[in-house]
This record gives C-alpha cells, sequence and structure tokens, in this order.
C-alpha cells in the first residue's frame, strides 16, 4: 500500500506508535497465557493483558520520541515530533495518558477472568503491570544510551511475558511455585525472552553508524544464552504435561530455530554496513513472533500457536509503510 493512500496525520501517530512492533508484544502476552493455561479457552482476562501490554508498549514508542526529540531534529528531522506533524506536549502528555490506561488494565484483567485467581493472582497483573510501565519509563527516560539500557529493555519483555502469565491459572503450580507464583520453568522462559531481547538491543546499538564486530558478536553471544534458557525449561519441573509429544526434541527444534534467525545477524558480522544492520536488526524482532509461536506449541498446542503466528500478518502488513525501528 502507498503512503499517499493513507492520511497524513493518521500515518504519523501510526510511526509514532511503531505500531507494527505492538504485535510483538501481543505474542508475548498470548505466548505467556497459554503456557500457563495451555489449550483450554481463554477468558476474559486475556482482554485485559493485551489491553494493557498493548496500551503500555505504545506509551514506550511515544515517549521515547519525546526524550529523544532533539537527537532526532538533526538525526531524524521527518519522524512526527521534530517535523512538527505531532505537537511534541501533547505526544508527552499522550504517551502518559496511555500507560495509566496501561496500569489500569492491568490491574483489572484478574477480576474479568471466569473464575477469580486466588491468593496473589489476584494483585500479581497489576502489580507486573506497573513494574514494567516503570522500566519503560527508566529506558526510556534514563538508561537507554547508558550500558544498562540493553538490560532494562531485555526487563520490559521479562516482564511483559510475566504480565502474559500472571492472570491464568494453573492449580497444579501452587505447591512448586518460586517467586510470586511462578515456577522455575515459567521463570526460565521469560527469562529466556528477556535475554533474547536484551542481546537484540546490544546487536542494535551501532544500528544508525558503522557498528562494531565486537558489539555485534556481544549480542549474538547474549542472544545465545536466551536460547540455552528456551531449551531447557521442560527441564525444571514442568507442572502439567506438555503439549508437544516428543519434549526430548525441543532443545533440537530450539537450536533450528536458533540458527533460522540469528542468520541474517552473522552476515552482520561480515559485513557490518548500517543497512545490513539494520535488516538484521528487523528480521531479530519479526522473529520474536515465530519464538512466541513454537513456545506456544510446546505449551498447549497446534492451534493456540497458529493463532500467534497469525500476529505476523498485521505486523509485516503494517511495516510496508510504518517504520518499525
Amino acid at each position: 500500500m502507498s503512503t499517499e493512500t493513507v492520511p497524513s496525520k493518521f500515518l504519523s501517530y501510526l510511526r509514532l506508535f511503531r505500531l507494527p512492533n505492538v504485535f510483538t508484544a501481543f505474542a508475548d502476552i498470548a505466548m505467556g497465557y497459554c503456557f500457563v493455561r495451555g489449550a483450554e479457552p481463554p477468558d476474559g482476562s486475556l482482554a485485559g493483558l493485551l489491553i494493557a501490554s498493548g496500551a503500555i508498549y505504545v506509551a514506550g514508542m511515544v515517549l521515547n520520541d519525546v526524550y529523544d526529540v532533539e537527537v532526532d531534529r538533526i538525526e531524524r528531522p521527518r519522524r512526527p515530533l521534530p517535523s512538527g506533524a505531532i505537537e511534541l506536549g501533547w505526544a508527552r502528555q499522550l504517551g502518559y495518558a496511555l500507560l495509566l490506561i496501561g496500569i489500569a488494565a492491568a490491574w483489572l484483567a484478574p477480576w474479568l477472568a471466569s473464575r477469580l485467581p486466588a491468593g496473589s493472582g489476584l494483585w500479581r497483573s497489576g502489580v507486573v503491570g506497573s513494574l514494567l510501565a516503570g522500566c519503560v519509563v527508566l529506558y526510556d527516560r534514563l538508561a537507554k544510551q547508558t550500558p544498562l539500557g540493553p538490560l532494562v529493555m531485555g526487563s520490559c519483555r521479562l516482564l511483559n511475558v510475566l504480565l502474559g502469565m500472571s492472570a491464568a491459572v494453573d492449580p497444579h503450580a501452587a505447591e512448586s511455585a518460586l517467586f510470586w507464583g511462578y515456577t522455575a520453568p515459567q521463570l526460565a522462559v521469560a527469562a529466556g525472552i528477556g535475554t533474547y531481547i536484551t542481546g537484540v538491543t546490544i546487536f542494535a546499538r551501532g544500528e544508525a553508524a558503522m557498528s562494531h564486530r565486537v558489539l555485534l558478536a556481544l549480542g549474538l553471544l547474549v542472544m545465545a544464552g536466551g536460547f540455552v534458557l528456551l531449551a531447557k525449561f521442560p527441564d525444571l519441573g514442568m507442572t502439567r504435561r506438555l503439549a508437544m509429544s516428543q519434549p526430548k526434541w525441543w532443545p533440537l527444534l530450539i537450536t533450528v530455530l536458533a540458527v533460522f534467525i540469528v542468520r541474517p545477524a552473522l552476515r552482520s558480522l561480515v559485513n557490518p554496513r548500517p543497512a545490513v544492520v539494520q535488516a538484521a536488526v528487523k528480521h531479530l524482532i519479526i522473529s520474536l513472533i515465530t519464538l512466541d509461536a513454537v513456545l506456544t506449541f510446546a505449551a498447549a498446542g497446534m492451534g493456540p500457536s497458529l493463532i500467534v503466528l497469525a500476529l505476523l500478518a498485521p505486523m509485516l502488513l503494517l511495516g510496508r509503510w510504518v517504520y518499525s525501528t
């Protein structure tokens, strides 16, 4: 679709929101939810979690540009805020309003469940959503340009997966829970996704300029650590039977998927031109949906995993005219 067919003001908001990427946040939520509930039909709590995650994610994109506006006026003057297409003060208000909406939806989500979760389940979603919102502001306002930036970004993804797991009820998990009602396999999956995104963020640090091969290699190494965590989760004591019929093949499946995902990034080590690195970063972000779909398959079976994988369609369609980095 040509950008001329989209009203310019509407297109400016889509670009400010980085709307294609919000589907990766939805994929995290759906995967986390299915990881706990398995193939059981979802209830209203899933809708609340999706709204919470989407609102917080879009808020993060808006506030990212709010706090970067002076740099963008020099390096990216055609973006919505430096170009004046969207007024800076309004964007700041919109970003924080979306954060509040996301936090409120997270606190409300457990009350939309078909049966109310017991104990920590009633407050866990709200606390995790609030922590996620705090991490988003921390990254956008303070940490982004510091060495801690990638770790904070990875923490945002970890918390987003935990948010997806937070309102789903697993009656068998109470005795084996390690932290806030989360079991070791659940924490390993959330940490695996968070570690992967930490690596992607390190890798992307040189996206806008000639990248340093050491930084690219470090990003790939951290991503590999994330894949190891994802490969090991079935060995940590699942509280219920996995949907996949042959769990022993799971590490091999993750290894094959990891090779597919990082292959364009490996090319960047040979040719670290900005365009090559930027293309690799886009591929790594898009691949998060595939990774979430495979994890959903392991926990809940083919049907739910195909629904998660289908989130690639709107992401790729919107990505034809809305930048994602």
